[in-house]
């Protein structure tokens, strides 16, 4: 059976999971609390020396990165495909998972942080949140991390995450204009790629940054049986409240950022 080391929160985790459910693929989970340092342990680092999740064992092979996972997921069990059939569609596709591999997950990590988890760090005790910046294994994460915490969205690599997260939304409208799909007429990996990104600012009540076209791929979305499962239910209620609740607090100084 395939093994998966993830996180609730974590959207490369989700689209995993999500890819997963659609093929209808067992798969036994190691959870990696990504908060509480977790994956800075000697045990998890010797999987992904990265210290990032998701991470997929297959027969004993480790397979990192959660767009090489989807790819190796397809390509190992073919039954249900997830890649559209046109040679053109396939290659919109792996624009997107490119596009966001390469732009939209740092933009992600770095709102999800200045918005939300700051919170969560800032309840540490002094000594825990020392330790939890030092067992980071790269200086420059430590340096910006520090400024997510510290200063939320005021960071000025926080403002540019939001500028950058809009202008990518609006590339998924321009896509979406004639196509139910981001990739074509087929819901395809571009979809579950784009699916936690897009419900990310939905749980941090910033659906204001949606076009009409992405509300209603969302909607779509959101309809299908392996969302809920896979990326709202990891998510514990308490949570998923405090989120919105603190991306609403957020939401003004955002619009006055994206110009709203």
């Amino acid at each position: 059976m395939l093994e998966l080391y993830h996180h609730s929160t974590s959207v490369c985790a989700a689209k995993v999971r999500m890819a997963l459910d659609e093929k209808d693929i067992p798969w036994e989970g190691h959870y990696i609390d990504i908060l509480k340092g977790d994956q800075f342990t000697p045990e998890f680092l010797k999987l992904n020396p990265k210290g990032l999740v998701p991470v997929l064992i297959d027969e004993g092979k480790v397979i990192l990165e959660s767009t090489v996972i989807n790819e190796y997921i397809e390509d190992a069990f073919p039954e249900t495909p997830l890649r559209p059939d046109s040679a053109g569609d396939r290659a919109q596709m792996r624009f997107w998972t490119k596009l966001i591999d390469e732009q939209l997950h740092r933009a992600c990590a770095v709102i999800t942080f200045s918005v939300f988890h700051r919170h969560i760090i800032l309840k540490l005790s002094e000594q825990e949140l020392q330790d939890y910046l030092e067992a980071m294994p790269s200086p420059e994460l430590r340096a910006k991390k520090k400024g997510w915490i510290f200063q939320g969205v005021e960071a000025p690599d926080a403002q540019e995450a939001f500028k950058a997260y809009f202008k990518s939304l609006n590339e998924l409208d321009q896509a979406l204009d004639g196509n139910d799909w981001s990739a074509g007429p087929s819901f395809s990996l571009a979809d579950i790629t784009w699916a936690p990104y897009v419900n990310r600012m939905a749980m941090l009540g910033m659906e204001g940054m949606f076009t009409a076209r992405v509300a209603r791929w969302f909607d779509r979305i959101k309809a299908r049986e392996s969302f809920k499962p896979t990326v709202l239910d990891w998510i514990p209620a308490d949570m998923t409240a405090d989120m919105k609740t603190r991306g609403e607090e957020t939401w003004p100084r955002v619009k006055e950022i994206l110009g709203l």
